[in-house]
């Protein structure tokens, strides 16, 4: 059985809340992404940016997605910085968008090392209420708990000895110290910005947007993640995104219990050790050495990156059309550092998870084009059975009952069915 303890508190939301929150977070916030690429060797860094910028067409605006979702192309210390307009998340409008820009990127022949990174922010757009502090609470300990599997799902290293970034822009050395069943998040994230020991905005999780009410509620719910390596494989961005999004849901879900625990006192000194190994100053140039990662010690990554999918795929299967679960899954155990060490190209690295979430749906033909327009405009409804109302749909549509039953097939592919005894008809969930 998993080691899941739970604070208990006077603030925990009741069932209602939580949903309530969950349909509210889902319909306002958005998940913004900034991408570090290297320029090419023996081509200046501005002229690198320039072409990008000419071919991506920032739009410059929050306000204005432009023709690929780009904001913006920046000088960043490894080369640029691709900063990436938030946007509702679905999955294959997501794919379709990283998977250009990434085709421009490695046309113009950017690429990754070890100075490169990845930041999600999770940005309120609309959001006119602040957040009750637990969803925070519990965001920030379900990240404390994962952090070295959240590390290592993330990792884009292409040596043993080197499987990810070093600390200093992504470093957990606050986040482990503080927790909120001592402090509350305001006080937390005040500690962050007048730490010394890690500027604020280079933390694991990075709190530095947030306001709070007088109540220490969160007024501007504004996160951002820093730990992933530099990608540039459109399905392992895109399941990442919905992997932040998973866990703030599961946060709210949990909330209506209490705060998470880390865990037991070994149990989480053992944590914090695989994520020091991870994640640390100690390898050469901008990496971390990552050399005490033993095959056992992959292994118990690979066991703690299960169990957080294990929480999360109740969430992660409720999005529509949406192989998020299956992706990480695989980068779960195997992250993009391991096969990039493996020989793989970021093009063979793409192949091989396009294949797992199965992209591609059939095409639609007239007729079941048809069909689904009789569905979608009740046309043919106040039928006793399924059997009577498919062999109605067959004379209406001059087919036979087998080809109602294919095209259903294919239409589920696309739209929930379900059939509705009160009308006496299929009718659309989604």
């Amino acid at each position: 059985m998993k080691d899941i303890i739970m604070f208990k508190r006077d603030d925990t939301l009741s069932p209602h809340r939580a949903l309530y929150y969950k349909d509210l977070l889902y319909r306002t916030l958005k998940i913004g992404t900034e991408i570090e690429v290297a320029a090419p060797k023996g081509v200046k860094r501005i002229v690198f940016q320039e072409n990008v910028r000419r071919l991506l067409e920032p739009s410059g605006s929050l306000d204005n997605l432009g023709k690929w979702g780009v904001l913006d192309v920046q000088k960043e210390h490894c080369g640029i910085e691709i900063r990436i307009i938030g946007r509702h998340p679905y999955f294959k409008a997501l794919y379709e968008q990283f998977s250009y820009i990434f085709d421009i990127v490695q046309s113009e022949g950017g690429w990754t090392r070890p100075t490169c990174g990845m930041h999600f922010h999770i940005l309120p757009i609309g959001l006119s209420e602040p957040v009750p502090e637990i969803i925070l609470a519990n965001i920030w300990n379900l990240t404390r708990r994962y952090a070295a599997c959240l590390k290592f799902i993330s990792s884009a290293g292409a040596k043993p000895e080197a499987l990810c970034r070093r600390r200093n822009h992504n470093s957990h050395l606050e986040m482990i110290k503080h927790t909120p069943a001592a402090m509350t998040m305001q006080e937390i994230k005040e500690t962050l910005d007048n730490s010394r020991i890690v500027p604020k905005h280079q933390n694991f999780l990075n709190l530095e947007h947030l306001t709070f009410t007088e109540d220490h509620d969160v007024r501007n719910f504004h996160l951002e993640l820093r730990f992933p390596d530099a990608d540039l494989a459109p399905t392992s961005v895109v399941a990442k995104t919905f992997l932040c999004l998973a866990m703030l849901f599961k946060a709210i879900e949990m909330s209506q219990y209490g705060v998470l625990h880390v865990g037991k006192l070994y149990e989480w000194r053992r944590k914090k050790e695989l994520l020091d190994m991870l994640n640390n100053n100690d390898g050469a140039l901008a990496t971390s050495d990552t050399s005490r990662v033993t095959p056992e010690v992959l292994d118990e990554l690979r066991a703690g990156c299960r169990e957080l999918l294990e929480l999360l795929k109740p969430i992660l299967k409720r999005f529509e059309h949406n192989p998020s679960f299956e992706v990480l899954s695989s980068l779960a155990d195997t992250p993009l550092s391991l096969r990039l060490i493996q020989g793989y190209s970021w093009a063979e690295i793409e192949r091989q998870l396009s294949q797992i979430a199965v992209l591609s749906r059939p095409a639609l033909d007239n007729g079941e084009k048809e069909l689904m327009r009789s569905i979608e405009l009740a046309e043919l409804t106040n039928f006793s059975t399924q059997t009577a109302w498919k062999t109605a749909a067959a004379k209406a549509l001059l087919c036979s009952p087998a080809d109602v039953d294919a095209r259903l097939s294919k239409i589920i592919f696309f739209r929930e069915l379900q059939w509705d005894e009160q009308l006496g008809t299929f009718i659309f969930l989604n």
